[in-house]
């Protein structure tokens, strides 16, 4: 899969991205859903996923270019019941809440939805779905989850101390999204 061409066209959106890929810091996974696999079941793994980059990224992070560290992961295929943003919904918003307070950022794309960058500008649609997983960049990020202001103050204010970010949650993804689903949700503008 080459997403180079579209890749090189979100440089404009973001600033850390044309360096993460010269310094070779940038990567993308892909998982393909199988066509009989159940939403629950495909929203699980994408969440198991998320976990192995965040994880991944932290470790990058204390290196010399880690700032740079950027994972993407690709969703392919089609569930029989949910599209890509129901598929990618709770698994993203468990991850941002997790990891936003060790300093870990979470996006999501949707294959073919117009998205803005945070001046209004139109970013192209992506022709595949992504979460893609960074080191944040505190003076900066914040700026992104305007709309769930303690979840900006959580990212603001993160530091990757080494601490567990399952310590006080049950690991079965079930109680996880569970967790996910009791969380503030964004203000409507």
């Amino acid at each position: 899969m080459d997403v180079h061409d579209y890749a090189a066209s979100l440089f404009t959106h973001c600033p850390y991205l044309e360096a993460s890929m010269a310094q070779e810091m940038t990567r993308w996974t892909v998982y393909e859903i199988s066509p009989a696999a159940h939403r629950n079941d495909v929203a699980a793994e994408l969440f198991h996923a998320g976990v192995q980059a965040a994880e991944s990224v932290r470790q990058l992070m204390g290196h010399r270019r880690g700032v740079l560290a950027c994972e993407n992961l690709v969703l392919l295929g089609d569930a029989r019941d949910a599209d890509h943003c129901e598929l990618m919904g709770w698994p993203h918003w468990a991850l941002k809440h997790l990891y936003g307070p060790v300093g870990v950022m979470f996006g999501k794309f949707a294959r073919n939805v117009q998205e803005h960058d945070r001046l209004g500008r139109s970013i192209p649609p992506a022709p595949v779905s992504f979460l893609p997983v960074r080191a944040s960049v505190r003076p900066r990020d914040p700026q992104f989850l305007q709309d769930t202001p303690d979840l900006a103050r959580s990212l603001a204010a993160g530091c990757d101390d080494g601490r567990d970010v399952f310590e006080h949650i049950p690991c079965d993804w079930k109680a996880v999204q569970a967790w996910a689903a009791s969380l503030p949700v964004p203000r409507k503008r």
